[in-house]
């Protein structure tokens, strides 16, 4: 829409200049009209044209433009002849806001001939300012008692443009008491007056907030507005009004004098002096009543001004006064009616009759405990008593006559929670305001055993280092009785139990008095791991009661025990002499050192290390498995004596050790190493250092042997049948080696199982295991191995025994 409004404006401009320029042809001044703030650039005319000029010659005969006293705002275009807008003109401000028509002259110019043509430009008014008010805000102030219809004269908005784009009508906000009422001007402004539609009330409200609006007749059209602020003035219209029209006050006798008795309060709607209140008496109020009473004239205090005596005025009536200080003066008035109360002014009295203390704790529920009266000299509600104890108390009172009370045991009692109790006993009237009185009472209570001893833990752990001194002290076991005296003293009992026919009375002791555990003796790991028994406390009361708690002693490892070589065995001291071919190749497994160490699983962890080495880069030792292999082969500059020392280590701190010797003898003679011999099948030979020779004689009578041999086992395995404390059979174990290892038992775990088997079997032995049951131990014998073959006997078989560990 507004698009539309521009384009038929324009439309309108453009013909109106045309028809100007043809119709002062004939004055010999041409007319144009162009609209205010057109844009810079914007073509006003085309002059060459317009004068009937040839545009050729503009620029030769130095076409130029003469404004008459005015910026130059325009400016001729040489090339076309065109007059075009310079600068943005305002007609507010080229020409005079009361003027209708605005003006602009000015002359065009030319040479070879000289011409000289006169231009007039009418600047067109557009609606480009907003209508103004004088003052944003207007302050008017109206006497509530203004009657309706009067007017009140504003300050008129003013709007720079002209015509139809000046100010056209006032717009008022909706409110219920004014209007407007527009006015005309001689010049033909507008402005407008206030008018009164409605009586107004100041107690109503007090000032009233309008909004003028003036709206010009441009289009679109634009607006103006400001604030009408009335402030209404007040009247005295309005007579003081007392919070209520009769008051009725209880006043106790002998109140002191001085004491406030009411506070009247009378209100006026009015403001200012018109609502300033003075109180008085009326002439209805009595003499008495006025010397008796005191009224304050400015609050409306009423205060005791004599001693009140209930036996001589029990009922006083006055009339009160209010009174505005307005020019007419207008007043308001209540009744005041004052009773005479009795005055509560005995205490009443308790007295205890009789009373028993100390009780034992288990006293029985509703016993008595003491019985007390109470009294009140005053009459009627002041002479009525109440009396009570504290609800947290766990006792009860119960009436037993008139004025007489029992004093019960409600709830059971417990010394232990509370040893005694301050039973206060209140007494109070029911006067106003009511007076009491108080007795307080103290009860003891006296202990019974009525509470069993307590351990803090149901459980204790107690851990023991092994090798103990006896008479150590193990730990501190105390339990707590809450009760007093007897009840309370606490005796320490082990009760007693066997474990494998010893008594733990044997073992361990307790301090009767103190609850603190001993060993008596000196405790192995080895031997001994852990204990289990039970501590009772008993107390000393009639009948006594006692608790007990569990004890679990741990008997904690230490590195005690020296690992136990036990492979290779050395029959006499730790020397072991063994003899290798100097042809072995390397990695040839030469021995193997085996330890058992009988400590707790992290002390018997065993490791391994050389202490000497004839040649250190001839050997090497595992250190977890004990395994002596050669490095390399042996040469020429070899000794031909070796000896090492090895010495197994256990994990304890301080660690613990064992050692032994082992001497090799390199010889030319091809003996079988440790690694020819690592699997060696059941009931095979091994043959000795014989020469080539002679097996290839007696290899034709080998094979009898074998059979024989075979043949003996088996009717000695039919012969003897197998208990559970003798091996199902026995093996024979045939060597080729010298050895001077010893008859001897050894007692392993399965830990060591694997190992021994593969050291006995790379030796020539042959190790059986049998299946046992879970937790036994395995007990292996070693055989004397003779040089040469060896007979298959019971005595020299290695056999395998089954010893069940507890």
């Amino acid at each position: 829409m507004e698009g539309y409004v521009k384009s038929q404006f324009w439309r309108y401009v453009t013909v109106l200049m045309c028809f100007s320029a043809v119709l002062d042809t004939a004055y010999a001044v041409t007319h144009y009209s162009i609209p205010e703030e057109m844009e810079e650039g914007s073509v006003v005319a085309n002059l060459a044209s317009d004068l009937g000029l040839d545009v050729k010659t503009l620029s030769r005969r130095k076409m130029r433009l003469d404004i008459i006293s005015n910026k130059k705002y325009l400016d001729i275009n040489k090339e076309t002849g065109e007059l075009y807008i310079l600068e943005k003109m305002d007609r507010e401000f080229l020409c005079s806001v009361k003027t209708s028509t605005c003006f602009i002259k000015m002359e065009v110019i030319l040479e070879n001939p000289v011409r000289i043509f006169n231009i007039e430009i009418e600047i067109v008014d557009i609606n480009d300012n907003v209508p103004q008010f004088r003052r944003d805000t207007i302050h008017l102030d109206i006497s509530e008692s203004t009657a309706a219809g009067e007017r009140f004269s504003l300050s008129n908005a003013v709007d720079p443009d002209i015509g139809s784009n000046s100010i056209k009508t006032y717009y008022l906000s909706e409110n219920d008491h004014f209007g407007i009422e527009i006015q005309t001007g001689r010049d033909g402004s507008k402005f407008a007056d206030l008018i009164l539609k409605k009586p107004l009330d100041r107690e109503k409200q007090a000032s009233h907030n309008l909004i003028l609006t003036a709206v010009d007749g441009g289009v679109p059209a634009r607006s103006g507005t400001a604030s009408i602020i009335v402030r209404v003035l007040d009247t005295n219209d309005n007579a003081p009004q007392f919070d209520k029209d009769s008051y009725t006050i209880n006043l106790t006798e002998n109140a002191h004098i001085g004491s406030l008795v009411v506070k009247l309060n009378a209100t006026d709607k009015d403001e200012g002096s018109n609502s300033d209140i003075l109180y008085s008496y009326s002439l209805y109020t009595s003499e008495k009543t006025q010397q008796t009473f005191s009224l304050n004239l400015d609050n409306g205090e009423i205060r005791v001004k004599e001693m009140i005596n209930y036996e001589d005025f029990r009922i006083y009536d006055m009339e009160i006064i209010a009174t505005d200080k307005g020019a007419n003066s207008l007043s308001g008035k209540c009744k005041v009616k004052i009773l005479i109360t009795d005055m509560n002014d005995n205490h009443p009295e308790i007295s205890i009759k009789s009373f028993t203390s100390p009780v034992k704790e288990d006293v029985p529920v509703n016993t008595v405990i003491a019985v007390v009266s109470v009294s009140d000299k005053d009459s009627g509600e002041n002479g009525e008593v109440d009396i009570h104890i504290s609800d947290y108390l766990p006792f009860a009172l119960k009436e037993s006559s008139d004025n007489y009370y029992e004093l019960l045991v409600s709830e059971p009692l417990d010394r232990e929670k509370v040893p005694e109790y301050d039973i206060t006993i209140t007494v109070t009237d029911r006067g106003n305001p009511p007076l009491s009185d108080n007795e307080t009472i103290t009860l003891e209570l006296l202990d019974v055993n009525d509470n069993v001893p307590q351990f803090p833990q149901t459980f204790y752990r107690i851990p023991v280092l092994e090798n103990n001194a006896p008479g150590a002290l193990l730990s501190s076991l105390t339990a707590l009785d809450p009760d007093l005296h007897e009840n309370q003293y606490l005796v320490y009992f082990i009760i007693d139990k066997e474990i494998v026919n010893t008594s733990m009375s044997m073992l361990f002791s307790i301090n009767p008095e103190n609850g603190n555990l001993y060993a008596l003796k000196t405790f192995d790991y080895e031997i001994e791991k852990e204990f289990l028994f039970h501590i009772e406390a008993r107390d000393s009361g009639v009948p006594p009661l006692s608790s007990n708690v569990t004890v679990h002693i741990i008997i904690m490892d230490q590195n005690d025990n020296t690992p136990l070589i036990v492979s290779p065995w050395r029959a006499h001291g730790s020397v072991v002499e063994e003899k290798i071919p100097r042809s072995t190749d390397k990695g040839t497994l030469i021995a193997k050192v085996i330890a058992i160490d009988s400590d707790s699983v992290h002390n018997s962890r065993i490791t391994y290390q050389f202490l000497h080495n004839t040649d250190a880069t001839l050997f090497s030792l595992d250190q977890y498995n004990g395994e002596i292999r050669t490095m390399r082969m042996f040469s020429y500059r070899d000794s031909r004596h070796q000896q090492l020392v090895v010495i197994a280590k256990d994990n304890g701190e301080p660690a613990l050790s064992a050692t032994v010797t082992i001497k090799l003898s390199t010889v030319e003679t091809a003996l079988k190493t440790y690694a020819d011999m690592t699997e060696v099948p059941l009931g095979y030979d091994i043959f000795s250092d014989l020469n080539l020779y002679l097996v290839i004689g007696l290899g034709s009578v080998s094979f009898l042997l074998l059979i024989t041999i075979l043949v003996t086992i088996v009717l000695k395995c039919q012969k003897t049948k197998p208990s559970k404390a003798t091996p199902l059979c026995r093996n024979s174990v045939i060597s080729e080696r010298n050895s001077t290892i010893a008859d001897s038992t050894l007692v392993s775990n399965d830990a060591y199982w694997y190992s021994l088997f593969l050291a006995e079997t790379r030796k020539g032995k042959l190790v059986v295991r049998q299946p046992v049951p879970k937790g036994a131990r395995y007990i292996v014998s070693s055989l004397p191995r003779s040089t040469g073959l060896t007979e298959t006997s019971d005595s020299a078989a290695s056999t395998l025994q089954v010893s069940t560990a507890t």
